[in-house]
């Protein structure tokens, strides 16, 4: 009688094979956030280095002496590169001026609502000249190194005054009471009288400086007196 053959022995059971995981999105992200910082850091690095040699060009040969290529090299970059950070080397003689004016912009905000709008634009003038006493714009009282260059300094300032002035009137303009008379002709009178004060300061402290009457009175002293002036000179033609 024949015989079935023997059933096959089963086979041994095998471990799974591993499936790797996916790294998770929440490990890529700081190695991402680290570079992105990292090239942050980098840019505003060479900004830096374009600002200071710039300043120490300026200082050395003049406005009208130093070329893009003279500070490009003092940075160590190219002038391609350059022109990725300023538009030109005019943008180099009040580099901090954005900075200073989102300062007074940000001070403005944080006046009391019912505080005079004058005096809340003074008040927030006033605020920017000690975190600002080393600015670009206050170098420009004193420095002899751009003396030769008067236009290019005035037509910069006039720009810069201009553009900042426009910004300023929108702000005293959401200051005002709804109701107040001619609101929009009343924020650019008040804009426009605050920062004349400003550049009237700026002028008197380089004139001086230029014929050798200059004195040790500080510019938050000569500007809180230029205000003082500026709300006489309102009381008296009321």
């Amino acid at each position: 009688m024949n015989q079935d053959p023997p059933a096959p022995a089963p086979l041994p059971a095998t471990a799974p094979v591993p499936v790797p995981e996916s790294e998770p999105e929440s490990a890529k992200a700081p190695e991402a956030e680290s570079e992105s910082g990292l090239r942050e850091r980098k840019k505003e690095r060479t900004r830096t280095l374009l600002r200071e040699g710039a300043a120490a060009l300026f200082a050395e040969h003049g406005f009208a002496g130093t070329t893009v290529a003279d500070i490009a090299a003092c940075a160590n970059v190219s002038e391609r590169t350059f022109f990725r950070y300023f538009e030109s080397k005019e943008a180099l003689l009040l580099p901090d001026s954005v900075d200073l004016f989102a300062y007074v912009e940000a001070e403005l905000a944080r006046r009391p609502p019912q505080e005079d709008p004058l005096d809340a634009v003074c008040n927030a003038l006033i605020s920017a000249v000690a975190p600002f006493a080393a600015s670009s714009l206050t170098a420009l009282t004193h420095s002899v190194a751009i003396a030769g260059d008067e236009r290019v300094v005035a037509a910069q300032l006039v720009q810069l005054f201009a553009d900042f002035e426009n910004r300023l009137t929108l702000i005293v303009l959401n200051r005002l009471p709804a109701d107040t008379p001619e609101a929009d002709l009343r924020a650019g009178v008040i804009a426009g009288a605050a920062l004349s004060a400003v550049r009237a300061v700026l002028r008197t402290q380089r004139r001086r400086r230029a014929n050798g009457t200059l004195t040790a009175t500080p510019p938050s002293s000569l500007l809180l007196e230029a205000f003082a002036m500026l709300k006489q000179i309102g009381s008296t033609a009321q």
